[in-house]
């Protein structure tokens, strides 16, 4: 019972990873939490179940697909709502007020495509059950843990080996600074975006397949969850991203198995609650994160 819950706790977690990484990336390099990133997650799923019910394509085609339609909308997203108020050194608030505005266009142009009502991926992968050492895990679980635990190594090998990867890193350390060793700051800026937006669009349609039904107000919720885990991990740690969506998982699968699904959320934040009293700049965070950059 115990390994079993782990093992389901470990998949909905990484989910939350991913999506918290985006987050985290713009938050380093932009210093500012991105209100939009949980609709580009939501118009990420119904992109990946558009591509797999009406294209007939396979589940990888249909997240790659999502992926590259987060992509697209983190640029539209930079380039209207980010880089106008960038190039006019506005109050920090400005950018964080824009996201918002993002995130409730986004929701509304869902809700006129999409239409309310919850929609489900197909079920073939859900159906598919495999035994191992008494463990049962589904053809979904072993896909989103695939996926999900990939894309999080590929991420951090990319940034701390590939040019741009440091790029990225120095532009999140100091922007005047990266700027006088002359890397392209604007361009690093657009491509951490849009990275950021491609894997929430990816973490979309995992999150789709895990509770199998994705609706335009997902949005939310999953938002809040990933601002959950970037603080509880420490504002802008990649490492602390990947460990606090564990955590968050860990924390509401165990709170639904133990007999309180009808306070998974309030279990949940309550745990994320306790361990920020015990060390409030996040398990990764420094104090310097503490007190703002």
């Amino acid at each position: 019972m115990f390994l079993q819950q782990m093992v389901n706790s470990i998949t909905l977690g990484s989910t939350y990873a991913l999506i918290a990484l985006g987050y985290t990336l713009i938050f380093g390099v932009l210093n500012i939490v991105n209100m939009a990133h949980g609709e580009i997650f939501m118009f990420g799923a119904f992109i990946g179940l558009i591509l797999a019910t009406k294209f007939k394509m396979s589940i990888f085609s249909a997240l790659f697909g999502a992926m590259i339609a987060g992509a697209v909308l983190g640029y539209l997203m930079e380039r209207v709502a980010l880089r106008p108020l960038r190039r006019r050194k506005v109050s920090e608030l400005a950018p964080l007020i824009s996201t918002i505005g993002v995130s409730i266009f986004l929701e509304s142009l869902a809700l006129r495509l999409f239409g309310p009502q919850a929609q489900s991926f197909p079920s073939i992968y859900a159906a598919q059950l495999f035994e191992v050492g008494g463990l049962k895990i589904s053809a979904v679980q072993i896909i989103i843990l695939a996926i999900s635990f990939g894309l999080m190594v590929a991420l951090r090998f990319w940034l701390a080996k590939t040019r741009l990867g440091k790029s990225i890193r120095a532009t999140a350390e100091n922007i005047e600074t990266a700027n006088l060793l002359g890397v392209d700051t604007q361009k690093v800026i657009v491509l951490t975006v849009m990275l950021a937006s491609a894997l929430g669009g990816g973490a979309g349609v995992l999150v789709g397949l895990a509770f199998n039904a994705i609706e335009p107000t997902m949005g939310i919720t999953m938002g809040f969850k990933g601002l959950a885990v970037l603080i509880l991990g420490g504002l802008g740690n990649i490492t602390g991203a990947m460990v606090g969506g564990l955590l968050l998982g860990i924390a509401e699968i165990f709170s639904v198995a133990y007999g309180v699904s009808s306070y998974r959320d309030a279990v949940a934040f309550g745990f994320i609650i306790l361990l920020l009293f015990l060390r409030p700049q996040g398990i990764f965070g420094s104090k310097e994160q503490q007190g703002g950059r």
